[in-house]
């Protein structure tokens, strides 16, 4: 139990409101230097009143949890001290936007860091991690959950990046059915889809989006400006998937299934 000086010495600490609490938040609000700020925090974890997140990072513990409750209640606030410039997206922002109903456990995070490990399990909580270059970073939202000021992919984006990495949206079939809700909404913008792929520079996305809409009876405009956008060469229409079946039209290899379905010219 803390005494008088210790909980008024947590207080200062816990005053900045923060979500999450770095030995530099903690020498700073103490008056200490680092070593002695993190002594005090790893103390105070023993006792309880606070929980590692990880190395040099913790979390508040709230005053009514009971041993085994979740810390942190919205793991989405620990993208931006864990991962720097970075924004949700894949099939977790496709959740945000309703284009699917479908909640992955998993949180789909893109960074401009470097990415050692591509699934990165926090306090309970697995990220799921893809590098994007610095210059690739546009098309996002701020999103405000509680004091933490996050990044989100905006509707467009969202659907350009499950299209440039099938994994993030779920796989391939979960990215058509967003793709199709996507289709249906007010704000839907094949220019800004055509716009955001260019900009990606990724030419399987034009070959998929342009297939895919065919099948999904988007507009015409945006079937014709993928056509007119192929690249050489052929891409899988999943990577994760056996592409036995090659959609000449598109340059696009596709599961035996898909190959039944379409129609190669």
């Amino acid at each position: 139990m803390l005494k008088t000086e210790g909980r008024r010495r947590l207080s200062a600490v816990l005053r900045g409101g923060r979500t999450l609490i770095t030995v530099d938040d903690a020498a700073q609000a103490l008056g200490v230097g680092r070593s002695a700020a993190a002594k005090v925090l790893a103390r105070w974890q023993r006792q309880g009143w606070i929980a590692r997140v990880q190395r040099g990072l913790y979390a508040p513990v709230p005053l009514a949890s009971t041993p085994g409750d979740q810390v942190i209640e919205d793991p989405w606030t620990l993208i931006p001290e864990l991962f720097g410039t970075a924004y949700v997206g894949g099939a977790s922002a496709a959740h945000h936007w309703d284009l699917t109903e479908q909640l992955f456990r998993s949180v789909f995070v893109c960074t401009a860091q470097p990415v050692r490990r591509k699934t990165h399990i926090v306090h309970g909580t697995t990220f799921v991690l893809r590098h994007v270059a610095k210059d690739k970073l546009f098309g996002t939202r701020v999103l405000w959950r509680g004091r933490t000021k996050l990044q989100v992919s905006d509707p467009h984006r969202t659907v350009i990046d499950m299209l440039d990495d099938p994994a993030s949206g779920g796989g391939v079939r979960h990215v058509v059915d967003c793709l199709q809700s996507y289709l249906k909404r007010p704000d839907a913008s094949p220019e800004t889809l055509v716009g955001y792929a260019e900009r990606i520079g990724n030419g399987a996305v034009f070959k998929r989006l342009g297939f895919l809409a065919e099948r999904a009876s988007a507009p015409n405009a945006l079937i014709a400006a993928c056509a007119e956008r192929l690249t050489m060469g052929n891409a899988k229409l999943d990577p994760a998937l056996p592409c036995p079946r090659l959609i000449r039209r598109w340059r696009l290899w596709v599961p035996e299934s898909w190959k039944q379905e379409a129609a190669d010219d």
